[in-house]
């Protein structure tokens, strides 16, 4: 099945799940603010393919690859109140970049204020542990690295990552927004919710694959990069489409938050302070890509010096150099039509593109703006690329920014980074 189609039934409930589901119940739905909310009850189909013998320990020192990554972006509050507060389990759907042999799961509590339990963790249906054990406490504020299950994972296909909480104390850290259809499930039954919650990487080794592989491509952006207004569950955000011309050469991290900055904190960290993290932190990462400045332009309040932001894209370079990275960016679309677009801001965006086209801000430039635009008024987007608001595309319009990155300006034959 092709990714545009998406695998998010595929949901891995066989065995062990129809156990877990009676025996375990908790709360915590991003998707209900009122007391007493009831969800519907969700037939979630089995995955066939996934083999079900006992995770077992993987010793070897291969190269780890990120395959999936998003970047934490809020703490949110569980305000849904069921009668039993004390259990819930997530079943983070996740799609991957490319495959491996054996896997590893990050969580964070980035935003969280107590600690945060982990009792039962599965990839897949393979069990999870973390140090040996079965269960896992990560601390408020920190994250944890599993350790590596060997499984068959597949590339371009649907992972599922399935957490167990034994408390219900928040925040909780959540990537909203991922346009990926995951579940949550109590006593009650079982919900979908369009964020991941505590997962923040999945990443594989291939020793099979290790003289193919060269790799990860971590994206950094903001709604554009995330996928805002693509299809649910069609995976054809622009790093997806880029995934898949790879053709498993690389992996793909997508750090894209909705209504990221540069400069400035507000959808998310802002990513001059979140780079380490998020992009530089990614195992196997090899080469940046970074997307980023439009909400600098047209969010209040917005930057005035188009300089401002070009240093600080400038800064971003010479950090991934400083890892001996390669960092390619992008120049920003137009946006005229969106409801805060002013000429005042367009004069802004058009001298950042010029600095950026000029050289000297990122070692290779994908040209967003020029292929995006609409050549008869070029301050708007193409018709047949705008979803509507004016400011993001359609799922044709990813299509056409996935197509414009060439695999060639990826390539980087500096030492890889491996996150320990």
């Amino acid at each position: 099945m092709p990714r545009r189609q998406g695998y998010a039934l595929l949901i891995t409930l066989v065995a062990g799940t129809a156990a877990l589901a009676a025996g375990v119940a908790f709360a915590g739905s991003l998707l209900f603010s009122g007391p007493g909310a009831r969800p519907e009850r969700i037939a979630v189909p089995e995955q066939r393919s996934v083999a079900r013998t006992p995770a077992a320990p993987a010793h070897s020192t291969g190269l780890w690859t990120a395959t999936w990554a998003a970047a934490p972006v809020a703490g949110v509050s569980d305000t849904y109140r069921g009668s039993d507060l004390t259990r819930r389990t997530i079943r983070n759907v996740v799609h991957t970049s490319i495959g491996g042999d054996a896997a590893r799961i990050t969580l964070s509590n980035l935003f969280g204020t107590h600690p945060l339990v982990i009792d039962h963790a599965t990839v897949n249906t393979r069990p999870v542990t973390f140090r040996g054990a079965g269960t896992a406490t990560v601390a408020a504020g920190g994250r944890i690295v599993s350790d590596p299950v060997l499984l068959p994972v597949a590339a371009d296909a649907d992972l599922v990552v399935t957490l167990r909480t034994p408390t219900a104390e928040g925040p909780v850290t959540v990537h909203p927004g991922s346009h990926q259809t995951s579940y949550v499930e109590d006593e009650h039954g079982t919900w979908s919710t369009t964020s991941w919650r505590y997962l923040t990487a999945v990443d594989v080794r291939n020793e099979s694959a290790a003289a193919t592989v060269a790799g990860t491509i971590a994206v950094i952006g903001d709604s554009l990069t995330a996928g805002t207004c693509s299809t649910v569950d069609a995976n054809s955000r622009w790093p997806d489409v880029l995934a898949d011309r790879l053709r498993g050469r690389y992996g793909v991290a997508n750090a894209g938050i909705s209504g990221n900055r540069i400069l400035r904190d507000g959808g998310g960290v802002r990513a001059s302070a979140r780079f380490d993290r998020d992009v530089l932190g990614v195992a196997g990462v090899r080469t940046v890509v970074i997307a980023l400045g439009i909400n600098d332009v047209q969010q209040f309040p917005q930057e005035t010096d188009p300089r401002r932001i070009t240093d600080a894209l400038r800064s971003m370079t010479h950090r991934a150099h400083a890892r001996g990275l390669r960092a390619v960016g992008a120049t920003l679309m137009p946006y005229e039509g969106y409801r805060s677009w002013t000429p005042a801001q367009e004069a802004v965006r058009e001298r950042v593109n010029e600095l950026i086209r000029a050289g000297g801000v990122f070692d290779s430039v994908i040209d967003f703006d020029r292929a995006a635009r609409d050549p008869y008024h070029p301050a708007r987007l193409l018709p047949a690329y705008d979803c509507g608001d004016h400011l993001h595309l359609n799922d044709t319009g990813y299509q056409r920014l996935g197509s414009l990155v060439d695999p060639a300006a990826l390539e980087h034959h500096g030492p890889v980074s491996d996150r320990l």
